[in-house]
């Protein structure tokens, strides 16, 4: 089970897998298993990431310290699909339960020929359990998997699993139940990588983005306007990552605008050189009730900054 410190440390690596290709969003099948209490959604492009050496180079590094995504490609070799040929996309959304704390599910997008993989567990002699409509699998690692779709598949922790079919069937509410989560998701979803994260979360990757300012502005008063936030980033001409903070009033993001500029200022004058010249080239505004942050840079300098004890605190 993940706790929010994880999720909210998970939610950032969508800033960091990204390439060239058109924008593969959620489709229905996909977004019926989405419950309305979702703390982070994640989806990331897998064919852009076949198409950019540095988005591979991201992807190898960040999996070094990071369970989650490592543990869902061994699931699904596991069942004989390759996710360097076979996945499109990946998504994560992470959930908040009364009773199980935030859980967390995969949804697999891609050509895997359903027919073959289902014959592969047959010749295994891998039996299904029914649930509801849903024939569940056993994977590697404690999982389990079912087709939603021809080519869309959700797997996780059993128990995950049954509450995103329960989503499905109507037994919880889903995303499109959540004004605010719905509202961030179609800001995203044309993108071709792109996180959203609820009010709590949000609030917390703030507090923690300011550090010491943070404390000296009276965030703990600031934050309860802050309701969500969305990342996406590419890297098609360059590294770009934008983030958006939803907030209630145009007084908050602009608050929150000259406190990260204050911020990346104070951070400057610490920096190495290569995460100085990073810095050089992000900049924070508002725009209504949006607070902004945008970064662009050249391949060669973001692989640089890759090594950087910036980056290492980023990707932990």
């Amino acid at each position: 089970m993940k706790t929010v410190k994880t999720c909210l440390t998970s939610a950032m690596l969508v800033v960091f897998f990204a390439g060239i290709a058109n924008a593969m969003p959620l489709n229905s099948s996909a977004r019926a298993v989405v419950p309305a209490d979702l703390q982070q959604l994640i989806s990331v492009d897998y064919r852009a990431l076949r198409d950019s050496p540095t988005a591979l180079a991201l992807k190898a590094q960040i999996m070094d310290s990071q369970d989650s995504i490592k543990q869902a490609e061994s699931a699904l070799k596991g069942v004989g699909i390759n996710p360097d040929k076979d996945i499109d996309s990946l998504a994560l959304p992470s959930f908040r339960t009364a009773k199980q704390g935030i859980r967390l599910i995969f949804i697999a997008g891609g050509p895997f020929n359903m027919k073959a993989v289902l014959k592969k567990l047959a010749v295994q002699k891998i039996k299904p359990t029914k649930y509801h409509t849903s024939n569940l699998y056993p994977m590697d690692g404690g999982f389990v998997m079912t087709f939603l779709d021809d080519s869309t598949l959700l797997f996780g922790e059993s128990s995950a699993v049954k509450l995103g079919l329960d989503t499905r069937d109507g037994e919880i509410l889903n995303i499109d139940t959540n004004s605010t989560m719905a509202d961030m998701l179609s800001n995203v979803d044309a993108s071709p990588f792109w996180s959203i994260l609820d009010q709590q979360g949000s609030q917390n990757m703030m507090r923690s983005a300011l550090g010491d300012a943070a404390k000296i502005a009276d965030y703990e008063t600031i934050k309860k306007r802050v309701l969500g936030s969305y990342y996406t980033m590419d890297f098609s001409g360059g590294v770009n990552f934008d983030l958006t903070v939803v907030t209630s009033d145009s007084i908050t993001a602009g608050t929150l605008s000259m406190m990260m500029k204050a911020v990346i200022m104070y951070k400057k004058s610490s920096a190495s050189p290569v995460e100085k010249a990073a810095m050089d080239k992000a900049t924070a505004d508002s725009d209504g009730t949006k607070f902004m942050v945008h970064f662009k840079d050249s391949d060669a300098q973001f692989q640089s900054l890759m090594h950087s004890p910036l980056f290492a605190a980023l990707s932990h």
